[in-house]
């Protein structure tokens, strides 16, 4: 009866039109969206059969290797102590409020049990499907699932590899049929919005490999990927669901958040980032622990405690939610570098959650000295560090009172000339991370 209602589905949904070029966000979208510019923390997973080589997850494109070899994988991951209750817990007990999970990357390696291919998690020893679990796990706990699918692939013929840019050196030697690779994906997309519960957004990969490097003056895809039809789509099976597409320009029609790659909005360290930032949408940085997004045994660059909790203040001063990466092991395990990280942010967002969740972005940038969040008539000022035992800063509101944020403990200070205030900080307790004081407006 299953594969009869599947059948149908997938048949109305081929012969519906879905237009996205005049898009105008559902009720549940408009819900979805509030709650997502609330939650400022988010989980990123890169995990699957690129995860075996220990190499990141561009292993198949930065070593060349072909097709017929990259999929002896198979045959190799067997993630026998994966545990998606550890997995989900760690987020949980970090502060995280939702995850971005891989189900499909540029290796084109389904972490589900599709019906659309034969290179899946569910024919390798271990044989479970991967997505539906953390789906269960994920309800279970009461956080929200967002599912990554790169729009690329490295593996398949039908991919139009030709005109991209990378995968060129994978062994495939007939050109692509996009047609063919368009049904491809809308059949497993409509799998993971009909087959695993309420998805909260899909999270697209790879647009980019069809266009001109970042910061080019002309950045039109090589061919046409038909967006229209796979944002309708998705808006179709699940009207709540949200889409942020990574190709790091201006948002297209159809989608519901703006997403920055290794960079907080108005940066561009990665080199990635030139597009503007949104004001219409809300907005999400992906950033990694360390190095690499996919596990890589030889990365050490792993980011201190101090680095984490900053960049997690520094996102939420920005209106922005940080959707920090681990990469597991190809065993299941998350390494205890990436749980040490996560336990000292969750150490923190303990305490100090109620400063950025449900804040917006403060009235003034990150500074060398710290940051800012708002919340209703509260700002938070966030010391990361001060010159001595006065803090001055120009406050465009009125003060009620002024408290150390973790002991709520009165703090005098001072109104200068042109809103300027001095806070007087000697009988604060520092620490070398995020120092809090709430300041209490009148507004």
């Amino acid at each position: 009866m299953k594969k009869i209602f599947f059948a149908v589905l997938l048949s109305s949904i081929s012969i519906s039109s879905f237009s996205q070029k005049n898009y105008q966000p559902s009720p549940e979208n408009i819900q979805a969206r509030k709650w997502f510019d609330s939650v400022r923390f988010g989980m990123f997973i890169h995990w699957g059969a690129f995860s075996v080589p220990g190499d990141g997850e561009w292993v198949m494109n930065n070593r060349n290797i072909h097709v017929n070899e990259y999929k002896r994988l198979l045959n190799i991951f067997n993630p026998v102590d994966f545990d998606a209750q550890k997995w989900v817990s760690t987020a949980k007990n970090a502060g995280m409020q939702y995850i971005t999970l891989i189900t499909r990357h540029h290796d084109g390696f389904s972490d589900f049990d599709t019906k659309q291919s034969d290179w899946k998690i569910t024919n390798t020893h271990w044989g479970k499907d991967a997505v539906k679990l953390m789906a269960d796990e994920c309800l279970k706990q009461g956080i929200k699932l967002f599912v990554y699918y790169s729009l690329l692939d490295w593996y398949r013929e039908d991919y139009p590899h030709e005109t991209g840019k990378t995968g060129q050196d994978n062994g495939r030697g007939n050109n692509g049929n996009y047609a063919s690779y368009l049904q491809f994906m809308k059949n497993q997309l409509t799998e993971l919005l009909t087959n695993y519960g309420e998805i909260a957004g899909v999270w697209f990969d790879g647009y980019w490999d069809q266009t001109a490097p970042e910061g080019a003056a002309d950045r039109t895809s090589r061919i046409d990927w038909k967006l229209d039809e796979i944002y309708g789509l998705i808006h179709k099976l699940q009207p709540q669901c949200m889409i942020g597409n990574n190709h790091h320009m201006t948002p297209f029609p159809g989608e519901d958040f703006q997403m920055f790659e290794q960079d907080l909005p108005g940066e561009n360290k990665s080199g990635l980032s030139f597009q503007e930032t949104s004001t219409k949408m809300p907005l999400e940085s992906c950033i990694t622990m360390n190095g690499s997004w996919g596990f890589n045994i030889a990365d050490r660059k792993y980011k201190s405690n101090k680095e984490l909790i900053q960049l997690l203040v520094k996102s939420a001063a920005l209106g922005t939610n940080l959707l920090l990466n681990i990469g597991p092991m190809p065993n299941g395990v998350i390494q205890p570098e990436f749980v040490d990280g996560l336990n000292a942010m969750g150490a923190w967002t303990k305490i100090y959650g109620e400063t950025i969740y449900g804040s917006h972005a403060g009235f003034m940038k990150p500074q060398d000295w710290g940051a800012i969040t708002e919340k209703g008539n509260k700002i938070y000022l966030h010391l990361f560090k001060t010159d001595g035992d006065k803090f001055f800063i120009k406050l465009p509101y009125k003060i009620k009172s002024v408290v150390q944020f973790a002991n709520r403990k009165p703090l005098k200070y001072q109104k200068l000339q042109d809103d300027y205030v001095m806070i007087d900080l000697k009988d604060v307790e520092k620490n070398d991370i995020d120092e809090v004081v709430e300041v209490e407006t009148i507004k």
